[in-house]
């Protein structure tokens, strides 16, 4: 390499990509994007700009900025960390990736793209933008629940990327797709990271201890880097990309528990070569080639911003988080960045996939970038105009999910209990494990019998496809039983520890909203098992397959939870009709005695049995509505209360009167009291708006 000509690329580099983002920090845009314009000018495709990188330089520069970026992020990674989030985020992770591969794919198939480059684009739509969600919280200050829900999918995210492209890289070189080759694959994989993993626990942090205690921040920073390098080197005499060998590396490192320490030093130097890493991205791109299929832009942008948004809104929301925060978290987190231009690179050097997927993917992540911040800003609204257009019997469900889940989080089940919920969650993952061995074996079969078939069987071809899959479903059909036996086992067990069941021959006053509750998480472990199901059998299956049968799967149980969401309903109306009668008594015996006539009702001040007689609604907390509260003459309407805070409210008492479930219409009036329902979080917040004084 001639040395004077590498001198001046990265000078071009990083000056033009300084100015550019230095223009883009004044218009409050993510740098991201600034690097990316760099790269487009100083492109080969772009004529009129006077200067021009060589494109071997640069990439050379990528590489070493792509090892760093991902030493970086193997750093954030700790055992103790992923467990916090897995509760929280592990849910809404699973089903967002699943949802995306799937929905990445079946774009890529639509577009007339091969099966590995749908495979590809499902992998490079699946991984949200660290950088760019960060900046877009950042700038509009949104509340730390969101941003630690974002965080927590994110960290999980890049965990499922360094998984995706370890199985991606060999695919790429060549691995055929099927049963053999997958298992071949995997097993290659899990033999390397045992080795790798099994010594590197056992002499990295040793070693990594030791030169800390040096005290010497050049000696740690050459050794950490040199580590870095070395891993990235193993991953690829392995056959592995170097992003993994780095990945690695940053997690081991990371259990020195110097990451502090390395994370402050290593930072300047990853931000800088992760720049040209972008710029180097924006050099591929040919604005004729985005012209040319500026449809699939389209498609995919769509597929991104739709997709997430209502796979990480379900997931968050199932996972216990109030509709709100669920809602925004998919807003935020519409994007793609730093890991699908990595993946993408996978291909594109290897030659798996055509050149103008990397042009495609570039676009979509420019114009997702764009919407990320508008998004965001939009959420808050968004998610209020949805709270307050869906049904009555839907707004009630989102309101006492929450405290179920709560309840179930905080509840002290046996030892004995976790060990079923266990057997059933391993029995469960056989069966969909095997199921899609059978899926794969049969299309292997199909591929490999074929042939034979038309010269032996005077049948169509079709008859003898539809032959084949038929008796693939034969076999299928236990295991598919087994699935939704499992589910329906698992979902009743937890929603018997959140709403706990009468003995048989008692009245079971909390049967509605039990039911609702087992329904919802049955379709909650339906969806964290049928989305990764669908995602890994769909290559294998006939087109169209996978979508019609979430189509029946979606119809039927949104039949059978609406009616179960109006049984609720009815459920809660009577509980608030007799917390409406314990309010007006109490009311009246404080006339009696000459007190205030303005009853406040703790939780703990409503009686036992009349609690026990509404089960599943919580514990039911009252608040008074003083003279000076800023709440009085406003609508329910207008303070927005169960979408700002997750809480409802299910009863008004205003002397003699009583307002059960009332609408947005209702305005509030000095000496209410109102019936609050929700998680305590929930409750908490509600009883401070409503409690706000006049100008305070």
């Amino acid at each position: 390499m001639n040395h004077a000509t590498f001198l001046q690329d990265l000078a071009m580099v990083l000056c033009v990509a300084a100015v550019i983002t230095v223009l883009f920090h004044r218009l409050k845009q993510p740098p991201i994007l600034g690097y990316l314009l760099a790269g487009i000018l100083l492109g080969p495709h772009v004529k009129f700009f006077p200067f021009y990188a060589h494109d071997g330089t640069v990439q050379t520069l990528a590489e070493l900025g792509v090892i760093l970026v991902m030493f970086s992020i193997g750093l954030e990674f700790n055992a103790r960390r992923l467990i916090g989030i897995l509760p929280t985020a592990g849910l809404t992770t699973l089903i967002q990736i699943s949802v995306m591969v799937w929905l990445g794919y079946t774009a890529g198939r639509l577009l007339g793209w091969t099966q590995l480059e749908s495979i590809f684009t499902g992998a490079m739509i699946s991984i949200s933008s660290t950088m760019i969600c960060a900046i877009a919280l950042k700038e509009q200050n949104k509340e730390p629940k969101l941003t630690r829900l974002v965080f927590g999918v994110l960290i999980l995210e890049d965990l499922a990327a360094v998984l995706m492209m370890a199985l991606l890289t060999p695919m790429a070189q060549g691995s055929h797709l099927s049963l053999k080759g997958l298992l071949l694959t995997m097993g290659s994989l899990l033999a390397f990271l045992g080795v790798l993993l099994g010594l590197g626990f056992l002499l990295i942090p040793r070693a990594i201890r030791a030169v800390v205690s040096l005290r010497s921040t050049e000696t740690l920073l050459v050794a950490t880097v040199g580590l870095c390098f070395a891993m990235a080197l193993l991953a690829q005499k392995g056959g592995y990309s170097v992003a993994l060998g780095a990945f690695l590396a940053g997690m081991l490192v990371a259990e020195s528990g110097a990451t502090t320490t390395i994370d402050r030093l290593i930072h300047p130097l990853r931000d800088m070569f992760s720049a040209v890493f972008f710029v180097a991205v924006g050099m591929l791109v040919d604005p004729a080639v985005l012209l040319k299929h500026w449809g699939a832009v389209l498609l995919l942008t769509t597929v991104v911003v739709g997709g997430t948004i209502t796979s990480v809104s379900v997931g968050a929301f199932l996972s216990g988080q109030p509709l709100r925060t669920a809602l925004q978290a998919g807003m935020a987190l519409s994007q793609i960045g730093e890991f699908s231009f990595i993946i993408i690179q996978v291909g594109t050097l290897t030659g798996a996939i055509r050149g103008h997927l990397y042009d495609i993917a570039v676009a979509v992540a420019i114009v997702t970038a764009f919407l990320t911040p508008l998004l965001v800003h939009a959420s808050e609204p968004f998610s209020r105009f949805l709270d307050a257009k869906l049904p009555k019997p839907l707004q009630t469900f989102t309101t006492l999910y929450g405290s179920w889940v709560e309840k179930l989080k905080a509840g002290s089940q046996t030892e004995t209990f976790w060990k079923k919920v266990r057997r059933m969650a391993g029995f469960l993952l056989l069966d969909a494990f095997l199921l899609v061995v059978i899926v794969i074996t049969t299309a292997a079969t199909l591929r490999h019998w074929m042939p034979q078939l038309k010269q032996m069987l005077p049948l169509p071809p079709d008859v003898l496809r539809v032959s084949l899959w038929s008796v693939g479903a034969l076999f299928a059909i236990p295991f598919l039983g087994g699935v939704l036996r499992e589910t329906r086992a698992l979902g009743v067990l937890l929603a018997e520890a959140a709403i706990p069941a009468v003995p048989e021959g008692k009245l079971d006053l909390g049967l509605a909203p039990r039911r609702v509750l087992t329904l919802a998480l049955q379709m909650a472990i339906l969806l964290a098992i049928g989305f990764p199901l669908l995602a890994s059998t769909q290559p294998f299956l006939p087109f169209g397959y996978s979508p019609g049968l979430l189509a029946i799967f979606v119809g039927i149980m949104g039949v059978i939870f609406w009616k179960r969401a109006v049984n609720l309903q009815g459920h809660v109306q009577a509980g608030a009709e007799l917390l409406a009668q314990v309010i007006s008594r109490a009311g009246q015996i404080q006339e009696r005695h000459h007190e205030p006539t303005n009853v406040r009702m703790e939780p703990a001040q409503v009686p036992e049995q009349v609690v026990q007689m509404v089960p599943g609604i919580g514990a039911p907390t009252t608040v008074s509505i003083g003279k000076d509260c800023a709440c009085v003459g406003k609508t329910l309407g207008e303070l927005n209360l169960r979408s700002l805070t997750g809480a409802s409210i299910i009863a008004v008492t205003r002397g003699e009167e009583r307002h059960l479930m009332p609408s947005g219409k209702e305005s509030l009036q000095a000496g209410d009291n109102l019936v609050l329902v929700g998680t305590q979080e929930a409750v908490t917040q509600a009883k401070a708006l409503l409690e706000k004084k006049e100008g305070a």
